[in-house]
């Protein structure tokens, strides 16, 4: 479409019909204006040289990629801005919306006044309505102003109040929405007064967007004493409220705001003047960390969060769900509460040694139900005195303690109900925390991964008899689960799993019988589980020799092991706060074993192998810490180990050379070290895993060729201390 002309000088009427319409715009600034009054649209481009223009009586204007000065838009009429740009003369609105609509795209309004202005007629109850994307609005007094029943919305787009005093978006009884946009303001970035229609509500939803006030609050409700409806505000999906004076909502001349943060989470103070209502409800996953001064109602829904920031006080607290943590260690609060109703969590700090707590006090009624998350340490208390951490005037409200305990170094503690209205922590009442529970399992668990990777050797007696005189290697898969009962001062779970690998030869004949010498190495894998979720990992390398005597007439023999171990330990320690604390050490462990036994054959291919055992092992002590501060010493630990017992079986001889020795063994097994001490912190346990156990188990070798022989064997050990529920071992060997 060809651009349109120059407007021709209209008589004296038409200046009083514009004058008429606009008493707000002065005349010296808008007699030039080009005015569309109705009529057919007006499409105009970057060829036209830019001038003012107003539209009226349902009139339409479409820029594209035009340069214009001021547009007044009035009496049902509509512009569209693409990709355009308008600048405004003196303190002129760029773009003034009354009683009509605009759509803008792309384009960047500039104005020393307001940038874009929607305005409300009272006499006909009419507003104004536009809807703005991906652009840029600049004004020195306010970016945008909305007045009652207007409707703004804004698309990644930043919209600057630049003066001193400017403001972002000021908007009346209207409703502003805006989504991934920018708003800010020399004072204020929103400023939400009463104004036209004071009936009509006030809304704004800020999605993914930024408001800033460069000196003054983020957000500013005021109703300058003349209170209306309630400003409700939502702040959802990472959106952000920056006040320059660190306040992010300021509620004052006897408004009333409601404020929801979604998603979102804020930085920032929550104020309310005495006469106004602050309100403010945090949910999904929202947080807020600032002072809220005279706030009358907090709700905290779907794990929402308050951090204080000072001792704070909320007319109305409603948990659901949500939390109110105080402040960070180091920092000790007092909230206080008119009234507290639901469920929720309280992340709190306790200082045994000096007495110091966070506490909540409910000055009115309290209800519901809620948790105490009482940061952990790894250090102890210093004394046994109580804690006052929960005060209630009254209510039927229970407090407990978050997963039932506290941990404080060595132990955990309970929280303790005084008469109806109190809580206290308890000091008096405690049971071993897991960091001494991760401490003590470590410690003691280098004695089961020994005998476990030993295991491997004693199932062998069957292989090497079959194969008397000839040199090979083995290996072996194996694998145990051990329980440790709390009789022995500790309780865990241990898993192991590990391969042995090894090559013997038989040496030279010395008197009677044969004796085989071998060397052996291997790796083990144990993960520990103990209460709460702690965990331990020892990983073992270790090497070794055997010699094994054998008298084929007598039936008599003799083993002996020798094995160096290096420990490589890792604990993984649950907080009763839900925090983690790690430790690591690695020591050294060297044991050896000695077993006499008889083979005694026996008609139609039994047998039966009565046998003795002992075996001897020592640990290197160990001095390490958690990174919670928990201090962990463990004394050089043993074990002696004594084992009287029988193995019964069969060969089988299955023809072409193959035979199969299904057997079956019991023994009976007692621990003789008792003093295996370990000090947490300042307090020493004694792992002891002394007294006896019964052993069972069973399985087969099989002598495949000459040179190839397999294996399988289970175990399975029962006492009040420790059991083994199963142990399997799996292998092959090969003679050369």
């Amino acid at each position: 479409m060809k651009p349109v002309k120059p407007f021709p000088l209209r008589p004296l009427a038409q200046a009083l019909k514009l004058l008429s319409i606009a008493p707000f715009l002065m005349l010296s600034e808008q007699a030039f204006a080009r005015i569309i009054d109705g009529g057919r649209p007006v499409v105009i481009d970057g060829s036209v040289a830019p001038e003012a223009y107003t539209l009226l009586n349902d009139a339409q204007l479409t820029a594209n990629g035009a340069n214009t000065n001021e547009i007044l838009v009035q009496t049902g009429s509509h512009v569209s801005l693409n990709g355009s740009t308008v600048t405004a003369r003196g303190t002129s609105d760029g773009v003034r919306l009354s009683q009509s609509s605009a759509d803008i795209d792309r384009t960047t309004i500039t104005s020393s006044g307001t940038g874009l202005s929607l305005l409300y007629n009272l006499s006909t109850g009419v507003a104004s309505q536009a809807t703005v994307t991906d652009s840029t609005i600049r004004g020195g007094d306010r970016g945008v102003g909305v007045g009652s029943l207007g409707q703004l919305d804004l698309t990644r787009t930043t919209v600057v109040g630049s003066g001193p005093n400017g403001v972002g978006i000021q908007m009346g009884n209207a409703s502003v929405t805006a989504q991934g946009s920018t708003i800010v303001g020399g004072l204020y970035g929103i400023n939400m007064i009463a104004s036209g229609d004071a009936t009509q509500p006030r809304n704004l939803t800020l999605d993914g967007t930024v408001v800033q006030g460069q000196s003054g609050s983020a957000i500013v409700v005021n109703d300058f004493g003349t209170p209306t409806s309630a400003a409700d505000i939502l702040i959802g999906n990472g959106s952000t409220l920056v006040g320059g004076n660190g306040v992010m909502l300021e509620v004052k001349g006897g408004a009333t705001a409601n404020m929801t943060a979604d998603n979102s989470h804020l930085v920032g103070d929550v104020t309310a003047e005495a006469g106004s209502t602050a309100k403010v409800t945090l949910e999904n996953s929202a947080t807020l960390t600032g002072r809220l001064q005279n706030v009358d109602t907090l709700t905290l829904n779907g794990q929402g969060k308050w951090t204080m920031v000072e001792d704070s006080q909320v007319t109305n607290l409603a948990m659901g769900g949500g939390s109110v943590q105080f402040g960070q260690p180091g920092n000790f609060y007092t909230l206080s509460v008119g009234n507290l109703s639901g469920n929720g969590n309280f992340i709190m700090h306790t200082d045994f040694s000096t007495g110091q707590t966070d506490f909540i006090n409910v000055t009115g009624t309290a209800t519901g139900s809620h948790t105490l998350d009482i940061a952990s340490s790894g250090a102890d208390p210093l004394s046994n005195k109580q804690i006052h951490v929960v005060h209630t005037a009254s209510g039927d409200a229970a407090f407990s303690l978050l997963n039932g305990r506290v941990d404080l170094g060595t132990y955990s503690y309970d929280l303790l109900q005084v008469g109806s209205n109190d809580w206290y922590l308890d000091a008096a009442s405690k049971i071993i925390s897991p960091g001494t529970d991760s401490v003590l399992a470590l410690f003691d668990a280098a004695r089961s991964v020994w005998y476990g990777e030993l295991s491997t050797l004693r199932s062998r007696m069957g292989e090497v008899r079959m194969n008397s005189g000839q040199t090979g290697g083995w290996m072996r898969a194996y694998g145990n689960r051990y329980d440790v009962s709390a009789n022995s001062g500790m309780a865990y779970k241990q898993n192991q799993q590990g391969l042995s690998f090894g090559v013997d030869t038989p040496l030279p004949s010395v008197g009677d019988g044969q004796w085989v010498f071998g060397l052996l190495g291997g790796y083990s894998h144990s993960n520990l589980d103990m209460k709460y979720g702690t965990t331990g990992e020892v990983d073992s390398f270790y090497v070794g020799s055997y010699a094994t005597w054998l008298d084929a007439d007598s039936g008599y023999y003799f083993d002996g092991v020798v094995k160096l171990n290096r420990f490589q330990n890792e604990s993984d320690v649950s907080l009763s706060d839900g925090t983690k604390a790690k430790g690591s050490y690695n020591t050294n462990g060297l044991g050896t074993t000695l077993e006499f036994g008889r083979h005694i054959k026996l008609d139609d291919g039994y047998f039966v192998e009565p046998y003795v055992q002992a075996a001897a092992l020592t640990v290197q002590g160990k001095s390490y810490s958690l990174d919670n501060g928990m201090t962990a010493d463990g004394d050089r630990s043993r074990s002696l180990l004594g084992t009287v017992g029988s193995t019964v079986g069969r060969d089988i001889d299955l023809g072409g050379g193959q035979i199969l020795q299904p057997y079956l063994k019991a023994a009976l097994v007692h621990e003789f070290a008792k003093g295996n001490d370990v000090r947490v912190n300042d307090t020493v346990f004694n792992n002891d895993l002394s007294g006896s156990r019964l052993a069972l188990g069973g399985g087969a070798s099989m002598k495949v060729t000459d040179k190839v022989q397999m294996h399988a064997d289970l175990d399975y050990s029962h006492s009040s201390k420790i059991k083994q529920p199963w142990g399997v071992n799996v292998g092959v060997e090969y003679k050369w």
